[in-house]
């Protein structure tokens, strides 16, 4: 893999980059969609190369429980199971390990029961790196310990031992050359362990970060600040991920910042429970005002569901719990932020990000329903 900056915004930190791949070309600031079990939600691989996807994320802690990494592997990778052509990335899943009930910690990994059959299984940092590399993504991600309890200090510096151990234990089993393997960066709201995590991840020399821990309870306002601080201490070549924020106003934000890549689940999630994104902001396609509404989800959207489709029905179709109805509302998600996404590189490499970003908060949060 290889990373590059293209363009600076003269105004704020925002930044055009570009990621290469033996999978292909990605441009930054870029949103992925979320395929936790090889597929994103209601659309198949095909929606998403029409749609203009350029990356998606799955997760290898839910791979890993099913089908199974070995289907996986013998289909040739992920690409292949899943029919994707373009990059992929994985996440090691310790996010999802440590959220569980029931996961024991230990020096060399974490003890978990599934939640499918109950079945118990040991994680370590080789065997993510193990199973990740049979999945086939082009970046991985190293295994870290993400805290339960973002406000408990020891518990945050103990993740940050855990996760710099296990860093190097990943590097150094990591055996596919065609993979690129990400650090994650711990240490909750915590400068002085944000600080020792980037210092000895760096050590290792990562080509790209995740910034773990943050987004999990803690107020906005210390996501924020924490994010600042990072992006302060990491130098200016190494890719920059936030994990799992995804909705428009927050990647404005963290865009202005100097932040490269996202992730986030909701857009989808929202999309299946009757929430639509527009250029004039979220609204509820279910409210009882659209049923005779014949206009497009967004006026403004070209996309087919915007082309065929009118409010009134796809209202129709959520309330009666049709699966159309979730495709349809899911599409255009994610076409939007696809778009948006790109008009957002745009506006950067011709010097209006900060005007435009002030328009979009400005007619979102007026208009946010």
């Amino acid at each position: 893999m290889e990373f590059k900056v293209l363009k600076k915004d003269s105004q704020t930190k925002a930044r055009i980059g570009e990621i290469i791949t033996l999978h292909g070309k990605v441009q930054t600031p870029c949103f992925m969609p979320v395929a936790t079990l090889a597929n994103v939600k209601t659309l198949t691989s095909e929606d998403l190369k029409e749609i203009g996807v350029e990356m998606i994320i799955t997760n290898a802690y839910h791979l890993y429980l099913k089908p199974g990494v070995e289907v996986i592997e013998n289909i040739g990778g992920i690409h292949k199971f899943m029919n994707w052509e373009k990059p992929i990335v994985t996440d090691s899943g310790g996010f999802q390990i440590f959220s569980l009930e029931e996961v024991k910690i230990e020096q060399d990994g974490a003890i978990f029961k599934s939640k499918l059959d109950g079945s118990t299984h040991f994680i370590t940092p080789e065997k993510s790196i193990e199973i990740q590399e049979k999945i086939g993504a082009d970046i991985i991600m190293c295994f870290d310990y993400c805290p339960k309890n973002w406000a408990n200090y020891e518990e945050v510096k103990t993740s940050v031992e855990l996760t710099i151990n296990w860093a190097k234990r990943c590097k150094e089993s990591q055996k596919k050359e065609n993979q690129e393997l990400f650090g994650i960066i711990q240490g909750g709201i915590y400068k002085e362990l944000r600080e020792k995590c980037i210092d000895e991840l760096e050590k290792i020399n990562f080509s790209g970060y995740g910034f773990g821990g943050l987004s999990i309870g803690e107020p906005y306002q210390e996501t924020i600040r924490i994010t600042e601080y990072i992006i302060k201490n990491l130098p200016e070549k190494k890719l920059r991920y936030f994990m799992g924020i995804g909705m428009p106003l927050q990647i404005l934000e963290l865009v202005e910042m100097g932040i490269d890549l996202f992730d986030c689940g909701i857009v989808t999630h929202i999309a299946r429970t009757g929430s639509t994104l527009t250029s004039k902001g979220k609204i509820n396609i279910k409210a009882g005002k659209y049923k005779d509404d014949f206009s497009p989800l967004d006026p403004e959207c070209d996309c087919f569901v915007c082309r065929n489709y009118t409010r009134s029905y796809i209202r129709h179709l959520i309330n009666t719990k049709e699966i159309t109805g979730l495709r349809l509302n899911s599409y255009h998600n994610v076409y939007f932020m696809i778009k948006f996404m790109e008009k957002v590189r745009r506006k950067i490499n011709d010097g209006e990000f900060k005007n435009f970003k002030e328009e979009i908060e400005n007619e979102w949060k007026r208009k946010m329903e």
